[in-house]
């Protein structure tokens, strides 16, 4: 059990840091300079927060394994205890909004609750309210307009603080709308239910997610040069690209699917590491790094952009300016929470969070 929470902590460590190369450039502006970093960088973009998000679910389960007994009483205690903590979360977020538009906490929040009313089902059934998270998107697609709200240009979502912007950015078309996201928290939960211990099920996950990934990667790539002519369908190549890209704007199915895929490889590979380099300082500082991720997400706002700011480096910075800047951040990000936990059991956030949800 050690060895798969180490692992899983070494996950975490990647996303946030993956997380934090993503904000950087976007806040900054990185649109010019090496054409590589440019798409290094653009394929972290949805994935990083994924897998943040999946590893939450695992978390889900792991937590909550005592009331996987059955008795009421366990049952409604494990209710209770995620609905507090995504009650809390989306308090949180929403008072970061003003500071970080792009939030993904408040959505937390709410797969949290979503969490609640799913997370004692079976296997099975957590798999079946994946795949129909993801499949619910496009039929909204047919309903509303997805683009309502958003001023893309910007990338900027306005009438946040509306109801009806508010429930459409929360559900529908915000960064990471609760459909489909929560597909990714579900999926998390179920794989916590997995013995990940087991190398058969470890060697199964890496094909099913190898294969996926490379299968919706190659045919989606394909399809939209088959399409991105215009002469198929009549389609513009804008709506080709809007349809059949497997990026996180709009979420569609192949974007789930790809992005889950990648997850779950990093989630796997993590596991090995941990287990074959139990002993490596490196690896030791990345999962302590990864027990604060609450506490550098916040700081990367606060702290890492907050200086840029100040600097009046926030607009039209290079790639390689942008990958600077949040490389001395994850560093000093890993440094802090070395140093931190050599006197505290948690991180400032993650005590402060776990005193209002206990």
């Amino acid at each position: 059990m050690k060895q798969r929470i180490t692992g899983f902590d070494l996950a975490r460590a990647l996303a946030i840091f993956g997380m934090v190369i993503v904000n950087f450039k976007i806040a900054m502006q990185a649109e010019s300079g090496s054409k590589f970093l440019l798409w290094s960088t653009a394929l972290l973009e949805g994935r990083a927060s994924a897998l943040f998000v999946m590893l939450a679910g695992i978390g889900v389960s792991l937590l909550l394994r005592r009331g996987m007994s059955g008795r009421r009483s366990e049952l409604l205690a494990c209710r209770r205890s995620l609905v507090k903590r995504g009650l809390v979360l989306i308090a949180l977020g929403l008072l970061f909004i003003p500071i970080w538009p792009a939030d993904i906490l408040h959505f937390y929040g709410f797969y949290f609750l979503f969490a609640a009313a799913v997370f004692n089902l079976k296997p099975r059934q957590l798999l079946f309210i994946t795949v129909l998270l993801s499949l619910l998107f496009p039929l909204l697609l047919l309903v509303f307009d997805y683009e309502k709200n958003w001023d893309w240009d910007s990338l900027s979502y306005q009438n946040f603080w509306s109801l009806d912007g508010m429930i459409r950015h929360i559900l529908f078309n915000g960064f990471h709308p609760v459909i489909p996201w929560a597909a990714f928290l579900v999926f998390g939960m179920w794989l916590g239910r997995l013995d990940l211990g087991q190398p058969k099920i470890r060697i199964r996950l890496l094909l099913v997610a190898s294969l996926s990934l490379l299968l919706v990667e190659f045919s989606f790539s394909q399809l939209r040069q088959w399409l991105g002519n215009g002469d198929v369908w009549a389609m513009k190549s804008e709506e080709v690209t809007f349809l059949f890209s497997t990026s996180m704007i709009p979420p569609l199915p192949q974007y789930l699917v790809s992005a889950g895929s990648s997850a779950l490889l990093v989630i796997v590979i993590c596991l090995y590491i941990s287990q074959l380099f139990a002993g490596n300082r490196l690896v030791t500082w990345l999962c302590q790094t990864g027990q604060l991720s609450l506490s550098i997400y916040v700081g990367h706002v606060i702290f890492g952009l907050g200086v840029l700011e100040a600097m009046g480096r926030l607009q039209n910075q290079s790639i390689e300016f942008s990958l600077i800047c949040s490389t001395i951040f994850c560093v000093a990000a890993l440094g802090f929470s070395v140093l931190w936990l050599r006197f505290f059991e948690r991180g400032p956030l993650e005590s402060v969070f776990r005193k209002l949800v206990s």
